[in-house]
């Protein structure tokens, strides 16, 4: 079973679920809340001692996560070199850069169960309006372990298509990589189904059909 979770003893492993996701929900905010680049860079810089000082994470697994943003951070600096200057798209770039890496650090020292619990309680209160937190949970799980999923099925085409001397065919993983996850969801979709994921939950007291 591929997952983001890197086993580890440390603090940052040992804390609590819901506490590390409301520390990531408070950094995602205050960065927002500012434009001031050396508080992007401070914040950059504390996310990264956390990670490799404190939770002890290789910083292998801190450059996978930022290895497929990284053309997206370059187009956005582009864009604000064109529309306002390099100080604006600096504060961007390191914006979003420090929340993908804080979301990392999350992921790699959080088990996807507790994660799913901390969601779960959450949503508890949306019980009222109809909302099933369960299905809110599990919509989380399934993102979570669909991420290392289908990077391991575009590194299986990857190797494939490179054993077959085609590995300068850049646009020539996406067909099949889509087809490979349209066919994984359709048989998450079947199994699902099978085990009545969609079926409306009986209400306490009612009584069971014979």
């Amino acid at each position: 079973m591929l997952s983001l979770y890197l086993r580890g003893t440390s603090p940052v492993h040992r804390a609590p679920a819901g506490l590390k996701l409301a520390v990531l929900a408070g950094l995602g905010v205050g960065l927002f809340t500012t434009a001031r680049l050396e508080v992007m860079a401070g914040a950059l810089a504390a996310v990264l001692a956390v990670a490799l000082l404190v939770a002890r994470l290789p910083a292998t697994v801190l450059a996978a996560h930022a290895r497929p943003v990284w053309l997206w951070l370059a187009a956005l600096l582009g864009v604000h070199l064109l529309v306002t200057d390099w100080r604006t798209g600096t504060v961007a770039v390191l914006r979003v850069l420090t929340l993908v890496l804080a979301a990392a650090v999350v992921t790699s020292t959080t088990r996807v169960t507790a994660l799913v619990a901390v969601v779960e309680w959450v949503a508890g209160p949306l019980r009222v309006v109809g909302v099933r937190p369960a299905r809110i949970g599990l919509v989380v799980a399934m993102t979570l372990r669909f991420i290392p999923l289908v990077a391991d099925q575009a590194a299986r085409i990857r190797e494939a298509q490179a054993a077959r001397g085609a590995e300068r065919l850049r646009f020539g993983l996406l067909v099949p990589l889509l087809v490979r996850v349209l066919r994984l969801a359709h048989t998450l979709s079947e199994a699902l189904d099978a085990r009545g994921a969609d079926d409306a939950p009986a209400r306490r007291g009612s009584p069971r059909r014979a």
